[in-house]
C-alpha cells in the first residue's frame, strides 16, 4: 500500500506542479498583475511594507513559476529529497495559506493557480491545496526512503536544465504575448458576444408534497405544493466572459459601441508612465500610413495630462479614449500593445515588439 501511495504521491504532485508552474510560464505578466493584486491585499491588511514587493511582483512570480517547474521534476526524479521535501512542504504552506486568507476574507477573487486557463474559486482554490497537502505531507514524511532515479550529478544537471529552460520560456512569453492565449479577447473572439451570457438561466425548483420532496425546472404552483428553494444549474453559463468592458472619451461620452464598428487599430498604453518607447517610432508610422483606411486610437488608464504629453513627446498624431487598467491589462500583454478588431472581432494581437507592417494589416482586413 505504502509503494502505492508513493508513487501516486510521486505523479500526482510532481504532474501538477509542472503543468501550474507551465500554464503560468506561458503568462507572466498575467501572474504579475495577480502577485501586484496581493501585495495591494497585504500592505492594506499586514502593513505597507508589502508596498515595496510590488515593483518586483514580475521577478517574484518568476521565481515562483520556476521553482514550480523545478520541484515537478525534482519530485519525479526523486532528486534530493532531504532538500526537496522541505522546499516543498513550505511552498504548499504558503500557498494553503494565501487560499485560506483569500477564501474566508473574500480578497482574492481568482488565485491565479492555473493562470487563465482553469478559473477556480477561492473555496475550490483552497480545496485543492488541502488536498494536494495529504500527498505533499506522505512525500515528506518519507523523504528519507527514496532512492534517486538519477545519479546525483545527472540529477543537478537535468535540474539546470529545466531552470535554464523555464527562464528562457518566461523571458520569451515576456518580450512578446503568450504562447497559448486563454483570455476572453484572445485573436479569433468576437467582442460583443464575449460580453453577452452563453445560455439563460435554468433554474431547478424544490418543493414538498406529502411529506416527499420533489424538483423541477419549472414553477409549480397547484395546491399541494410548498416551495422550499431554489438554484441556477448552468450559474457558470449565465454570466457573460466580459464584464467589465467600456470605453469613454475625455468628457465623460460613452464610446463603448463605437470601437465595434469598422476596423479599429487599438494602441493600448495602460499606463504612460511605464511604457516602453523602445518601438515607438515603428508605432507612429504604422498609424501614419493607415490614416484614412483604419481607425487609429489610443486606450488608455492614465490622466488627459499624462496621455497628452506622451503623445506630443512621440508624435502620436491620433485620438485617445479611456478605460479601466485591469481591462487593458486583459486585452493585451504589453504596454504598449496593438490589437485590430473589425466589427467588434479580435483579428490580431501584438507585443510592440512585434508590430505588424501596415500591409499585414490591410491584408488580414481584406481577408475576413
Amino acid at each position: 500500500m505504502q509503494k502505492f501511495f508513493d508513487q501516486f504521491s510521486r505523479y500526482f504532485v510532481g504532474v501538477l506542479f509542472i503543468f501550474s508552474g507551465l500554464i503560468k510560464l506561458n503568462d507572466p505578466v498575467g501572474t504579475q498583475i495577480k502577485m501586484e493584486e496581493y501585495f495591494e491585499v497585504f500592505a492594506d491588511d499586514f502593513g505597507s511594507f508589502f508596498n515595496h514587493f510590488i515593483p518586483w511582483s514580475l521577478e517574484i512570480g518568476m521565481i515562483m513559476m520556476v521553482l514550480e517547474v523545478a520541484l515537478g521534476i525534482a519530485i519525479l526524479i526523486f532528486w534530493r529529497m532531504k532538500w526537496t521535501g522541505w522546499v516543498l512542504l513550505l511552498l504548499m504552506l504558503f500557498f494553503t495559506f494565501l487560499t485560506f486568507y483569500s477564501a474566508y476574507f473574500n480578497k482574492v477573487t481568482d488565485c491565479g493557480c492555473f493562470g487563465d486557463a482553469i478559473k477556480l474559486t477561492p473555496w475550490q482554490s483552497f480545496a485543492k491545496d488541502i488536498v494536494l497537502m495529504g500527498f505533499v505531507f506522505h512525500l515528506f514524511w518519507y523523504k528519507h526512503t527514496y532512492v534517486p532515479v538519477l545519479r546525483t550529478r545527472e540529477g543537478d544537471g537535468l535540474i539546470m536544465a529545466v531552470v535554464s529552460f523555464s527562464l528562457l520560456l518566461g523571458i520569451r512569453a515576456i518580450n512578446h504575448l503568450p504562447f497559448i492565449d486563454f483570455r476572453p479577447y484572445r485573436t479569433g473572439n468576437t467582442i460583443p458576444q464575449q460580453m453577452q451570457p452563453q445560455e439563460q438561466p435554468i433554474i431547478e425548483y424544490v418543493f414538498e408534497k406529502e411529506g416527499r420532496e420533489i424538483r423541477s425546472q419549472k414553477y409549480l404552483s397547484e395546491a399541494g405544493y410548498k416551495y422550499v428553494s431554489s438554484k441556477v444549474l448552468n450559474e457558470d453559463k449565465t454570466k457573460p466572459k466580459i464584464t467589465d468592458y467600456s470605453v469613454t472619451t475625455p468628457d465623460g461620452e460613452d464610446k463603448t459601441a463605437y470601437t465595434f464598428e469598422g476596423n479599429k487599430l487599438i494602441l493600448v498604453l495602460f499606463n504612460v508612465e511605464k511604457t516602453s518607447t523602445k518601438n515607438i517610432a515603428v508605432i507612429r508610422e504604422l498609424t501614419q500610413k493607415l490614416e484614412g483606411k483604419v481607425d487609429c486610437f489610443i486606450l488608455t488608464a492614465s490622466s488627459s495630462e499624462s496621455i497628452e504629453k506622451f503623445r506630443h513627446e512621440n508624435q502620436l498624431a491620433v485620438p485617445y479614449y479611456f478605460s479601466d487598467a485591469t481591462v487593458l491589462k486583459t486585452i493585451i500583454r504589453s504596454n504598449p500593445g496593438i490589437a485590430l478588431w473589425q466589427q467588434g472581432r479580435v483579428l490580431g494581437n501584438w507585443h510592440h515588439n512585434d508590430t505588424p507592417s501596415a500591409e499585414e494589416i490591410l491584408h488580414l482586413i481584406s481577408n475576413h
